[in-house]
């Protein structure tokens, strides 16, 4: 399944954005590979569900990934600025 990615594609949409992703979607998302998706995805750090056999990355946690990626980089950069 493909994501909606403009406004234009998203009006056009049944069901807009789902609330679940593949793995493989996570990973488009997040332009990162498959195999770096699933490890942060069995490390707990991009959150996940299961529904039946199938593992789904929960759209929020991708955004909460990245969140967190942005806090911990500023907080580095700030931390290097003062020595």
């Amino acid at each position: 399944m493909r994501l909606p990615i403009d406004a234009q594609e998203r009006s056009r949409s049944q069901i807009g954005y789902p609330m679940l992703v593949t793995v493989e979607e996570a990973a488009g998302l997040l332009r990162i590979g498959r195999t770096t998706a699933y490890e942060l995805v069995m490390s707990g750090k991009l959150q996940s569900v299961k529904v039946g056999r199938r593992r789904l990355v929960v759209r929020e946690g991708v955004q909460d990934y990245v969140s967190k990626l942005l806090l911990a980089q500023n907080s580095f950069a700030r931390k290097s600025s003062l020595q």
